[in-house]
């Protein structure tokens, strides 16, 4: 599929992604890589070459490749520990038992410390690296349509990656824009998803929405735990376009016969922030899906009577004002069972 980032066909259909995945970061028998020290510099030797037989290379010897780069341009002086180097996000995420061995363009790099010349040198220099951001404070995304957005920056490549998520009817895949959204990876298991489906089970919903969906991992869930109807929205571009594009994705094992895209990429970002909802896509097949973007509360003005089921999955948990606020607000418009993953 186009990839709206770097232009490439880099958006792989679920069924491939899960074909690949057991493979995908195991070593063959020719692969070598030592194991470093995180917490000292690399040593003077010169890293290992991606191996001969199946191109792949451990993720010590890859971080290595990037300490160097990131010193020689000066971003770091060489006396920081490999950890300084930055946060790897591999392609696709998945739980794993033992450090990976990286094929070509399955990492990911975010980091505080890069520069763009080194991140040039990276993505042109190192195969394993897929894309170089560098971060910021906060956390990229909104956390209320009244507050600045937040985002990182994408230096070079493309930051665009997938994580496989566990359901109890199979797993999916769910892209995102690494630089827009927040990092939510699979660890074998997912307490959200989890908690979605005992809520499906007590109420056996015939229409569920995800209010705050960000890539849409809650709402592929239900669909894919058999829920008739399911609503996706989130005032967020990024968050409403990727949810909509992992239906397709993910369209063949979902049991989706058509997804249709009502905004482009171009058109949401135009707009990054939403308050009146506006439909960003429909799927129809074994059930109904529709995608919005906007305020969740201004989504009572477009959802159908009869909603059994909601997810309010704010950022300001930790507010429990805020929460009970938008909770109740959320029961007199729309009413169903609600619940906070």
């Amino acid at each position: 599929m186009h990839c709206p980032v770097c232009g490439d066909d880099c958006v792989t259909d679920a069924r491939t992604i899960l074909a690949e995945l057991p493979g995908r970061f195991a070593p063959c028998p020719d692969c070598m890589g030592l194991v470093y020290d995180k917490q000292s510099p690399p040593p003077d030797i010169d890293t290992a070459e991606p191996c001969p037989s199946c191109g792949r290379r451990f993720i010590d010897e890859v971080f290595a490749d990037i300490y160097r780069v990131m010193a020689g341009e000066g971003d770091l002086a060489g006396t920081e520990p490999l950890a300084a180097v930055g946060t790897p996000l591999i392609h696709p995420g998945t739980a794993m038992r033992r450090a990976p061995y990286l094929p070509r363009r399955s990492l990911l790099l975010l980091s505080r410390s890069v520069g763009e010349r080194a991140a040039a040198r990276l993505v042109g220099e190192v195969p394993e690296v897929r894309g170089v951001v560098r971060t910021g404070v906060g956390t990229p995304g909104i956390t209320d349509t009244d507050a600045a957005p937040q985002a990182y920056t994408l230096l070079s490549g493309c930051d665009v990656r997938a994580d496989v998520f566990p359901t109890r009817r199979g797993p999916i895949v769910v892209y995102k824009q690494q630089s827009v959204l927040h990092i939510e990876f699979s660890r074998g298991q997912n307490e959200k998803i989890l908690s979605l489906e005992q809520e499906i089970g007590r109420h056996r919903p015939g229409t569920f929405v995800d209010a705050c969906s960000g890539a849409g991992t809650l709402a592929l869930a239900a669909v894919r735990a058999g829920v008739p109807r399911v609503i996706a929205n989130d005032a967020w571009y990024a968050a409403a376009f990727w949810t909509a594009c992992n239906l397709q994705v993910n369209r063949e094992i979902l049991g989706i016969e058509e997804v249709t895209m009502h905004r482009s990429y171009d058109d949401l970002r135009r707009r990054p922030v939403a308050r009146d909802p506006v439909r960003v896509a429909t799927a129809a097949g074994r059930g109904e899906v529709e995608v919005y973007q906007g305020d969740l509360r201004d989504l009572a003005t477009v959802l159908p009577p009869g909603i059994n089921l909601s997810a309010l999955d704010l950022f300001e948990k930790a507010d429990p004002g805020k929460v009970e606020a938008v909770t109740r607000a959320w029961r007199t418009r729309v009413g169903g069972a609600i619940f906070i993953p």
